[in-house]
């Protein structure tokens, strides 16, 4: 059996150049496990007071504001400020699956408009949570892993 371990696992999985001078694109995947039920953290996705807590926020740039409405078609927007300007973080929710799965739509100035599935898995000692986020341009992908890592972390900490 694997045990829990507080380092979130990562990689970046994905393309090549095409042939029209495209960037390649790649998919982020970042794993963790939680000594925490499911529902405690769907919820915690989901959860604005909560989700304020770790989710596009750190200790030193918290959100300044956020909203969800947790339902497909429903909105989100986390908001973080930075020195006298603002970063937004907005989507749509795509699928909410109670307590297993979220998929949605991010909107953020670094990479336009990506993809990102979340799966929550029951395991013997808690959950699994698997993060992956596409598409990505090549060269940002080590940042947005590490970006989730960081959460997925976070998350962690406040599950506690």
């Amino acid at each position: 059996m694997r045990s829990l371990s507080d380092t979130p696992r990562a990689h970046a999985a994905g393309g090549t150049q095409k042939a029209d001078a495209r960037p390649a694109l790649r998919a982020v995947r970042v794993t963790q496990r939680y000594r925490v039920t499911p529902s405690r953290v769907f919820d915690a996705w989901v959860d604005p007071d909560t989700a304020a807590r770790w989710l596009f926020a750190t200790a030193s740039h918290p959100a300044a504001r956020v909203s969800i409405d947790a339902r497909a078609g429903g909105s989100f927007s986390f908001v973080e400020r930075r020195g006298r300007g603002e970063i937004e973080y907005a989507g749509e929710y795509l699928e909410l699956s109670p307590p297993r799965r979220l998929v949605f739509v991010l909107s953020e100035p670094a990479n336009g408009r990506t993809r990102v599935s979340v799966e929550i898995v029951p395991v013997r000692s808690g959950s699994e949570v698997t993060v992956v986020h596409e598409p990505l341009p090549a060269e940002q992908a080590g940042l947005v892993e590490g970006r989730w890592s960081g959460m997925l972390y976070g998350l962690g900490t406040l599950l506690r």
